[in-house]
C-alpha cells in the first residue's frame, strides 16, 4: 500500500504546474508530504477542515451522497481535494499551468 501511494505522488508531483502534494489521516494529521513543515502543516489542518465541511453539506443536502472531490481555485494556487474514508489527498498546484 505505501509503495503505491510513493508511485502515485511521484506521478501526480511530475505534472507540469504542481507545487506540491499531502496525504492527511482523518484527523488531519500529515502522513506524506513533499511541501515543508509550515506549509504542509496549514494546509492539511485547513484543507481537512473545509473537507469535512463540504461533506457534511453534501450529505445534509442528500444523506446518500458523500463527497468525492473538491477543487479551490485562487489568484495564486488551486487546490485539489480527494476525501477517502481513512485519509485526504491534497494536490496544490499553479492555476495559470
Amino acid at each position: 500500500m505505501a509503495q503505491e501511494v510513493e508511485e502515485t505522488m511521484k506521478r501526480i508531483q511530475s505534472h507540469k504546474g504542481i507545487v506540491g502534494t499531502i496525504v492527511v489521516n482523518s484527523e488531519g494529521v500529515p502522513i506524506k508530504t513533499t511541501l515543508d513543515n509550515t506549509t504542509t502543516v496549514q494546509y492539511a489542518g485547513l484543507i481537512s477542515s473545509l473537507a469535512d465541511k463540504a461533506r457534511s453539506v453534501v450529505r445534509d443536502l442528500d444523506p446518500s451522497n458523500d463527497l468525492t472531490f473538491l477543487r479551490i481555485r485562487s489568484k495564486k494556487h488551486e487546490i485539489m481535494v480527494a476525501p477517502d474514508k481513512e485519509f485526504i489527498l491534497i494536490v496544490v498546484q499553479n492555476p495559470t499551468d
